[in-house]
């Protein structure tokens, strides 16, 4: 039986709120009132257990208890009540860069910052050349810290995390950590530490960055745990149900005001990057599978409906409409437009609507964005919607890449 590297029994963490906090003994005898607070409930009685070896994620909306949780099982901070216990030693990639000196140089921190996570001297020394090749600083690892940018702070407070030999690795939303080539080699280093049979503890709302190393996700919501399981089940739960609320959020603005109308800044309740004159204006988005039910879960190979409302201004006469679908990391997957399409653009002035049929979705696993825009032919610019919704495609063939090939193998 597989002995339990984390166990967290009853977890509370409760923080004290105040609106107008007093700073002094005099404040606090004349302004009495300020030293009121209210209590705000992070986690509330919370337990699970991570076996050793053990990948976990863990998901949920913003401010429900994730990195709270995490700077918990650091001991960063300590529960109300309840109990977190650790078997081996942690090292985390939570406050990336905690300790670093700006004016000492990339080398010198590295001693500072590996000293952090409990190495000796002579083991920060036997591990400096494996750090440094792999923040890829080279030379400059001697120079100043503050002469770094962003991005090459961030690589070395990364390299020193985690080439720090630890049976308990915690990773809290820094997987996006320099270019692209740098973030696969973070990816490759983290299946090699598991494998190396280190337990792993990852926050992060890239469902498929957890998918490509947990073996289950702990969905916390309001502060309790709403279910434990297989990360893909638990995350195509978690969206299904993320895309109703969204949907009823929609209807009951509209329920409340008939005339309502998206801002110029958000679409569908959320803020996103949008720009055009307003002439074309899209409203709505919905996403539906075959049966013509709500989805924005789809396996490979499926059926998938999206459908856009807009509105429209009188004198516009002609309008072409664009549709895009790229990963996170801006890999453009598929682009087409109603010129290619032959289809044209009638102005009805109301209900106006946009559907797109994709009859076979030959896309591979992994969360997927939707642009849409809409321009005349002489490139006047009516509306464009970056990321306007946003899918995920699960696919269990065991094949990898974005898209799935119609291919015949022979041994011959």
């Amino acid at each position: 039986m597989c002995e339990n590297a984390i166990v967290i029994k009853d977890l509370t963490k409760i923080f004290k709120v105040y609106p107008d906090k007093s700073n002094s003994i005099k404040e606090k005898l004349l302004f009495f009132k300020r030293n009121k607070y209210e209590k705000h409930v992070v986690l509330d009685g919370i337990s699970f257990d991570i076996k050793k070896g053990e990948a976990v994620g863990l998901i949920g909306k913003n401010g429900c208890g994730k990195s709270t949780t995490l700077k918990l099982i650091n001991r960063i901070m300590y529960p109300t009540s309840g109990t977190v216990k650790v078997k081996g030693k942690v090292s985390s990639l939570i406050e990336l860069g905690a300790g670093f000196h700006p004016d000492m140089s990339g080398r010198e921190n590295i001693y500072i910052n590996a000293s952090i996570f409990g190495l000796t001297k002579k083991e920060i020394d036997s591990k400096l050349d494996e750090i440094i090749e792999f923040s890829e600083l080279g030379e400059l690892i001697d120079n100043p810290v503050r002469t770094y940018s962003s991005g090459m702070y961030m690589r070395l407070a990364f390299s020193v995390a985690i080439n720090v030999r630890a049976d308990v690795l915690l990773v809290d939303e820094i997987l996006a950590v320099g270019d692209v080539s740098f973030q696969k080699k973070c990816f490759e280093k983290l299946h090699e530490i598991k494998k190396q049979g280190a337990t792993i503890v990852i926050v992060s709302h890239s469902f498929e960055q957890i998918e490509q190393i947990c073996d289950k996700s702990i969905w916390i919501e309001n502060g309790h745990i709403r279910e434990i399981g297989e990360s893909r089940y638990i995350h195509q739960k978690y969206l299904r149900e993320m895309e109703e609320e969204r949907q009823r959020l929609i209807r009951s603005k509209k329920k409340d005001d008939p005339s309502f109308d998206v801002d110029r800044n958000t679409f569908c309740g959320r803020n996103v990057k949008r720009s055009g004159n307003g002439k074309i204006s899209f409203t709505n988005v919905s996403i539906r599978d075959k049966d013509n039910k709500p989805e924005n879960v789809f396996n490979t190979h499926d059926h998938m409906h999206i459908e856009y409302e807009f509105n429209v201004a009188k004198e516009v006469k002609d309008a072409i409409f664009s549709i895009k679908i790229y990963k996170n990391e801006n890999i453009c997957c598929y682009e087409s437009d109603t010129e290619i399409e032959n289809k044209q653009f009638v102005n009805k002035a109301e209900n106006n609507k946009l559907a797109i049929e994709f009859n076979d979705l030959n896309l591979l696993n992994g969360e997927y964005m939707i642009d849409i825009e809409a321009k005349n032919k002489a490139g006047e610019l009516f509306d464009s919607i970056h990321d306007s919704a946003r899918i995920e495609i699960i696919n269990t063939s065991g094949k990898k890449g974005i898209c799935d090939m119609d291919t015949e193998w022979k041994i011959i």
